[in-house]
């Protein structure tokens, strides 16, 4: 059995037509065709049901799919694992962090240890979207607020830290040092999208204190809802952590909820059967030293 013809079965699974499969593999149909009949020959079974150029797997395909999906991540992870032995590019290490106002300290005293290791940060959404990434090699770490499980995935607690409620200077709360979040019910509140899971956790620390919260606006960046508060067009929850120095801007006053207690865990994620190349557990130990440190 030929690598190319299992990259082949590959592409016409996912497309589903035979013609576009072979347009962007650059050969013809009646080779592509033939390439497949011959592995369908070889394994006794069926592998698509045929539709003219339109194809879907059946049960065997599926299946079959999936082998050949973990055998091409494998020959992934050994090309990974090779190249870091070799000390090709230095190491490179892929991550998803949470923390927009912490990264760039962090990775600046880590590049100033490691100056040859190169630094990919992705931009990822969901938990789903995590887990996804770290489950398919396609990152080494999580750091996030948002506790990614899975059966093959670690997850390390970082550090804990309370919510707090960020109003402008000028706002009748701004004086207080606390606040019970019951009283902010009829506040305008600044908050990200609905589609996080950030959003989710104070949506629902507002529904323990008894009201639902009245989203003035809703933005997708940290930074965005930051400005807009200071503005003074509403308050947010915010996490000390996660804000760095924009926690104690002149323009804002941070209250510490007493009541419900607001709390979010932070921690770093990493798939146990991932290979991590030697700049990758470098990290790893970094940010736990990091964030022992407070």
């Amino acid at each position: 059995m030929e690598f190319l013809q299992l990259h082949y079965f590959q592409t016409v699974a996912r497309l589903e037509h035979m013609t576009q499969a072979a347009k962007e593999l650059n050969v013809s149909q009646p080779s592509l065709s033939n390439s497949i009949q011959r592995l369908e020959k070889r394994l006794g079974i069926p592998l698509f049901e045929r539709q003219g150029r339109h194809v879907k797997l059946n049960a065997f395909g599926k299946t079959y799919l999936r082998r050949v999906e973990q055998a091409f991540l494998e020959l992934k992870e050994g090309e990974r694992e090779i190249k870091d032995m070799a000390g090709l590019d230095h190491g490179v290490v892929s991550l998803f962090v949470s923390l927009p106002y912490v990264l760039p300290t962090l990775l600046k005293e880590f590049l100033t240890l490691h100056p040859h290791v190169r630094v990919i940060q992705r931009q990822l959404a969901s938990a789903l979207e995590m887990k996804n990434d770290l489950e398919n090699a396609e990152i080494d770490f999580c750091i996030s607020s948002t506790p990614v499980i899975g059966p093959d995935i670690e997850w390390l607690t970082l550090v804990e830290e309370e919510l707090y409620l960020t109003v402008p200077k000028g706002h009748r709360f701004a004086a207080r040092d606390s606040i019970r979040l019951v009283e902010a019910a009829n506040e305008p509140f600044i908050s990200l999208s609905s589609q996080t899971n950030f959003r989710e956790i104070t949506d629902g620390f507002c529904r323990q204190a008894g009201f639902e919260p009245r989203i003035a606006f809703e933005l997708e960046e940290v930074s965005a809802v930051q400005t807009l508060v200071e503005m003074g067009l509403g308050i947010t929850f915010t996490l000390p952590l996660s804000l760095g120095r924009r926690a104690s801007n002149p323009d804002t006053v941070q209250l510490k909820i007493t009541e419900p207690y607001c709390q979010r865990t932070f921690g770093i994620a990493w798939n146990r059967k991932h290979y991590l190349s030697q700049a990758a557990i470098h990290f790893r130990e970094f940010v736990i030293a990091f964030f022992k440190r407070g």
